[in-house]
């Protein structure tokens, strides 16, 4: 009896150099990897939740407590569209950007997204050493971040490209990105 070959694996996605978009929770290294993977590419960063600070006038977490979350997400949506203009460059997005529906959908078409996936404890880690995460706030980390990651994933897993972000060094992640992007 014969049997079938196994399916191969899907082709990975290949880039033509477009805003490279970083989606995922939280702690999951946006900036960070964002900042190193810029400069290994060289090109431009740029953080969306600063650009949302410096057109706002105010930080991120005071827009969550004056105006609530639906207002911020309306100025988030509104600052990605202008920073995917289709500028060469890579973009660090907010962890609730990707949710959104019209902002999920513009980076979709007009970018390249990379969902940096990390487990929950993780970004516990990671989160704990500053207070400045908005839904966190007087809640319990884990339970927030296990949460948001069951919510979330299933919109995050609609990226075009999926990189695990461990324990490791973010150099780590930044040679696993540029591997799947044929540029190591």
């Amino acid at each position: 009896m014969l049997q079938s070959p196994a399916p191969s694996p899907p082709e990975p996605p290949i880039w033509t150099g477009q805003p490279i978009v970083l989606v995922g929770l939280m702690g999951a290294g946006k900036s960070t990897v964002g900042r190193r993977l810029a400069t290994r590419l060289g090109l431009p960063f740029v953080d969306a939740d600063s650009e949302i600070e410096i057109a706002a006038g105010m930080a991120v977490s005071e827009i969550f407590e004056r105006f609530g979350e639906a207002h911020f997400r309306d100025g988030e949506r509104r600052v990605i569209a202008r920073l995917m203009d289709g500028e060469r460059r890579v973009i660090a997005t907010g962890g609730g950007a990707f949710v959104d529906p019209q902002t999920r959908a513009a980076i979709l078409s007009n970018g390249f997204a990379i969902w940096l996936d990390a487990k929950p404890a993780v970004l516990v880690e990671r989160v704990s050493r500053r207070d400045t995460r908005p839904l966190l706030r007087n809640r319990d980390p884990l339970a927030v971040l296990e949460e948001l990651a069951r919510v979330r994933n299933p919109f995050y897993a609609t990226a075009h490209l999926r990189v695990s972000s461990h324990r490791a060094p973010h150099d780590a992640t930044v040679n696993a990105i540029l591997k799947a992007l044929g540029k190591i």
